[in-house]
């Protein structure tokens, strides 16, 4: 498969993805008229690509759900061209957030964000001039308990917003996305990025650009923060080889599954 119609999901291990490059991912999100109905994008990498294979019903709903799914994975990009000739778009969440609040988003456009800390918020507010900023932070652990969760869902739809990022990592980000979407009433497009704001604000240091264009951004975010990443990097993320080895002796090549609407 050499490529998809621009707008065409994508089926590749066991996720349906929206194989968009970053300035179109960006541009189709900032398309999305004002007060439209709330829909939400996810930005799988290979742990969360991992988790949905087997069956983790927060990773592979949400991903089932979203209006896009994008490609924060530079090792899915690597696997999907090195196994299946495909060049498979990158789009991850850290540059979505840098694209959208560099070249999209105005100071008086409309955001909510859940999560995050007052640090954050501040410097947001200052970098970008914003105007019209609502922020929830949960507290720890929020997921689990199904009112802290509705909490935040009836915060973004007392909110009305054009963005809403959501930023309390994976899964929690996607169940909070979810919950928008089953509750109604919503607007705007709900942007599940992990830690992009900030490295966006500078309240988290990303890895320079060379280590990026290395492939070794995973690298940098372990020594920063073993503890936090060990796991990941070492247990939940390499059955991503498995899985696309098994699925390239199978034959089940990327296939496309449809236009978006």
């Amino acid at each position: 498969m050499s490529g998809a119609p621009e707008g065409a999901q994508v089926w590749f291990l066991g996720v349906p993805f929206t194989p968009l490059p970053l300035v179109d991912a960006a541009s189709r999100i900032a398309a999305r008229a004002p007060g439209a109905p709330f829909a939400f994008v996810t930005t799988p990498n290979a742990h969360h690509v991992v988790a949905a294979n087997r069956g983790d019903e927060r990773f592979a709903g949400a991903q089932a759900e979203a209006w896009l799914v994008l490609n924060d994975s530079r090792i899915l990009r690597l696997l999907a061209r090195a196994l299946f000739g495909w060049p498979f778009p990158l789009a991850t969440g850290s540059d979505l957030a840098v694209e959208l609040f560099e070249n999209w988003i105005e100071p008086d456009d409309a955001i909510t964000i859940i999560g995050g800390s007052d640090e954050l918020e501040t410097r947001l507010r200052r970098a970008f001039r914003l105007r019209r900023l609502h922020r929830l932070t949960p507290p720890m652990g929020f997921a689990a308990e199904p009112d802290e969760v509705a909490r935040c869902a009836a915060f973004v739809r007392d909110n009305p917003a054009r963005y809403v990022f959501i930023v309390v990592g994976a899964p929690q980000a996607e169940t909070v996305a979810r919950r928008i979407a089953e509750l109604g009433g919503a607007t705007g497009v709900g942007l599940c990025l992990g830690s992009a704001l900030n490295f966006l604000t500078g309240v988290s240091r990303r890895a320079p650009g060379w280590v990026r264009a290395a492939n070794l951004e995973w690298l940098h975010r372990l020594l920063c923060n073993p503890r936090g990443h060990a796991r990941r990097v070492f247990v939940e993320s390499p059955p991503i080889l498995l899985i696309a080895l098994r699925a390239r002796l199978a034959g089940q090549l990327p296939s496309m599954l449809g236009d978006l609407q």
